[in-house]
């Protein structure tokens, strides 16, 4: 077989040397149109759970990261003056460029013929190969030539970032919040060794627009508009940062965009890294997917001697629904980047950690990777409320409600809740008066659903109660409503109590509602 690699990154270079293992006689060609030396970027960091696969492929990742790289336990968040850390979350991280070298250096060790500085711009220039992988990135050019094939979709963020580095030592993941005079900041730092953290800055677009930032995004070469950025966070984060530097490499403001393609392959085409898939660097490092895209793309090709068809089947068999799980996951933490201001503005430190922390995990696995911190959060819970947040009375405009577990029951009187004999009559949304509970019906169009939201605190409700849509859906709903407008909620959902505790301690929600019915004839609920 001729096997031609576009793109000479951790995902390319890491297939080339598994394929030259599973087909010796195989002769693999790595196109880089890029000098070898050249790496963008500062770091790239790994969770210990995550590298198993990678592991039992080839240990060329783990030695990596032994030999090489730096490794913490614990995720540090700085906010309101704090600082609060949670174990159990035991990572490792390595110089882009050290692991660029090192799996050139596997590569050629395992007869690869590795080519720097030649691009190749068209399939045609490829005939006679058996097999072309594009793993050229997520704006792959060899995809887009055949997008009516791959079908390509993009969700893009509202949120800026900007990737930069920096002199200042962490030791570990650290997510770092500064509110300026123009809106809120926040950075995931990391070290990776040498002597630089890798130092990614997030924000909303409002606030970035107001700082001027949106001035220096233009295509401009790296120099002034770097230079600009760089100073103005400089000067931001300056006591996070204790008189350490800011450094820019090729460093460009931008939205991160969610890739996800229809097909992975077509032909001997086939999509291999953040050319088929992205998910946001907050869940997925996309050197992570791209290689264990990889170890999956080499083992179909040894099973598949010479069966190119049967081989490329097996590969998206196999890693797309591993890709769509990350992708999923994603989604929520993503949307917490979105609108990490209004957190900001809203929680106490704790409760504002937990909310972090908790975007994709529940209280449980949290207590079990790190007790301390979750009795922590549950004291500053109690020193507020002085009982727990599930037996916590609920104070709104239509009574007291006497515990954050309620029932919701429709029949022919319509919606109520229930809770220990108690009732409380749900108005739907559209009717509800100043000081009634309205019953919201979220559609899942959030701008549709945001004009409903601002229409209904304009009423000044006494509860909110959101039903339908997604879980996230409701969840943002609710978040504006009682952190933008004061006005209590309820998520009605099939929540057990380990995540209704999650919604009400992180303050997702006031209360939580499982829905119920009456056994017929009885009245009973059931």
């Amino acid at each position: 077989m001729r096997i031609a690699c576009i793109g000479g990154g951790p995902g390319g270079l890491f297939l080339s040397a598994l394929v030259r293992r599973e087909l010796p006689d195989a002769e693999v060609v790595v196109f880089e149109r890029n000098r070898a030396e050249d790496a963008f970027g500062f770091g790239v960091v790994f969770s210990n759970a995550t590298l198993g696969g990678i592991d039992a492929a080839d240990p060329v990742l783990r030695d990596a990261l032994l030999d090489h790289g730096r490794h913490w336990d614990e995720i540090e968040v700085r906010v309101h003056g704090t600082r609060l850390r949670c174990g159990g979350n035991g990572m490792a991280s390595i110089v882009r460029s050290t692991l660029l070298r090192l799996l050139q250096e596997r590569a050629r060790v395992a007869g690869v013929d590795l080519r720097f500085e030649t691009e190749v711009r068209d399939l045609a220039e490829l005939e006679g190969f058996d097999l072309v992988v594009a793993a050229d990135g997520a704006n792959s050019r060899f995809r887009e030539q055949a997008s009516e094939v791959f079908a390509p979709s993009v969700d893009v963020a509202s949120a800026k970032f900007i990737w930069l580095g920096t002199t200042y030592p962490y030791d570990g993941l650290t997510f770092v919040h500064e509110a300026g005079p123009h809106g809120v900041f926040a950075a995931h730092a990391y070290p990776i060794g040498a002597g630089v953290s890798t130092f990614i800055v997030e924000t909303d677009e409002a606030t970035w627009r107001r700082a001027g930032l949106d001035a220096f995004d233009v295509d401009q070469p790296p120099g002034p508009s770097d230079d600009a950025t760089i100073a103005y966070l400089q000067a931001l984060f300056a006591d996070q940062l204790d008189g350490h530097e800011l450094i820019g490499n090729n460093s460009r403001w931008g939205n991160f965009r969610t890739l996800r393609t229809a097909r992975w392959s077509h032909g001997n085409l086939v999509l291999l890294g953040d050319a088929a898939h992205t998910a946001h660097f907050s869940v997925g490092s996309g050197t992570k997917m791209a290689m264990e895209d990889a170890v999956v793309l080499a083992r179909a090709l040894g099973e598949h001697r010479g069966d190119v068809p049967s081989a490329l089947e097996r590969y998206e068999a196999v890693r797309r629904p591993a890709v769509e799980k990350v992708q999923g996951a994603s989604v929520p933490s993503l949307s917490w980047w979105e609108h990490f201001g209004r957190y900001h503005d809203a929680l106490d430190a704790p409760q504002f950690v937990f909310h972090f922390l908790s975007r994709s995990i529940p209280r449980s696995k949290l207590q079990r990777r790190d007790p301390d911190f979750v009795a922590a959060v549950d004291r500053w819970w109690l020193g507020v409320h002085g009982t727990p947040p599930l037996s916590t009375p609920l104070e709104t405009g239509a009574g007291t409600l006497p515990v954050r577990v309620l029932q919701l029951i429709e029949d022919g009187r319509g919606h109520r809740l229930v809770v220990d004999g108690a009732e409380v009559e749900l108005t739907p949304a559209a009717e509800a008066a100043e000081g009634a509970a309205g019953l919201v019906e979220v559609t899942g169009d959030r701008e549709a659903d945001g004009a409903t939201l601002e229409g209904l605190v304009r009423r000044q409700p006494a509860l909110l109660v959101l039903t339908g849509g997604s879980d996230l859906d409701r969840t943002l709903l609710s978040e504006r409503a009682r952190m933008a407008h004061g006005v209590p909620t309820v998520l009605v959902g099939d929540h057990d109590d380990d995540a209704a505790t999650t919604l009400v301690l992180s303050g997702r929600a006031d209360a939580v509602a499982r829905p119920a019915t009456l056994a017929p004839g009885t009245g009973s609920v059931r």
